[in-house]
């Protein structure tokens, strides 16, 4: 404050000199402090002047220039887009791997044959004994799969057999494979239909290379096997 006043009354004092100057000059005789009177308004007019000078404007300075601010994104709500997005196409890629396994399952067949060879014998009785199953001939080391979908149960040594597999399904029925060569399969895995479980062989009380197959139903009697096929649009005969 102390200082704006200084800078008042020196512009006033300038401003009556002048003043002084001017009127010695146009009349052609000293200016006398009873013909000249200094007003307020003289030094306020004299003062807006200098600040005039000041700004280089004829007014007021000018406002500040306001510059528009980015609007920037923030990095979570990005990162949870990504996220989002990411989850989405996961869920598609899921969605679309499901339909195609869906239309493969739709497409294999629900019972195969057990190997492929020569029907060599029937279910019923033979040589004074029930013979229980079906017999298919082939050469050592063919394929024998199970015929339908299920659970191996046992795979290992048998009476009469030498080796054997036996495949529970999904209504409770057992299928049986006597006299192979080798096993594929251990107790407890999951088989589908026409999964290789075992080669043939000739094992056992055995009078040549081929398999003895047969079906147990759900109350544990063996039934033809032959009928059960045919039943599921499979034949071997």
């Amino acid at each position: 404050m102390l200082r704006g006043r200084v800078v008042v009354a020196a512009v006033a004092a300038g401003a009556f000199v002048a003043a002084g100057q001017s009127m010695a000059a146009g009349e052609g005789h000293a200016a006398d402090s009873d013909d000249f009177e200094f007003t307020a308004n003289d030094a306020s007019a004299s003062f807006g002047t200098a600040a005039d000078s000041r700004t280089g404007m004829g007014g007021a300075a000018p406002a500040p220039e306001v510059l528009p601010v980015t609007k920037s994104t923030s990095a979570s709500m990005e990162l949870e887009k990504l996220n989002r997005s990411s989850r989405v196409t996961e869920a598609m890629a899921q969605a679309e791997a499901a339909r195609v396994a869906a239309e493969e399952a739709a497409k294999r067949p629900k019972v195969v044959a057990p190997a492929a060879g020569r029907f060599t014998s029937g279910f019923g009785g033979r040589w004074g004994t029930t013979h229980y199953g079906i017999d298919i001939a082939n050469s050592k080391g063919t394929p024998i799969v199970s015929v339908s979908d299920g659970i191996v149960i046992e795979a290992g040594q048998a009476s009469g057999f030498g080796l054997w597999v036996r495949v529970q399904h999904d209504d409770g029925t057992i299928t049986v494979y006597g006299h192979v060569n080798t096993i594929t399969v251990s107790e407890g895995d999951k088989v589908k239909a026409g999964d290789q479980i075992a080669t043939m062989g000739n094992r056992g009380f055995s009078t040549g290379t081929h398999l003895h197959f047969e079906v147990w139903n759900a109350s544990g009697k063996k039934v033809n096997p032959l009928p059960w096929l045919t039943e599921r649009g499979v034949s071997v005969a």
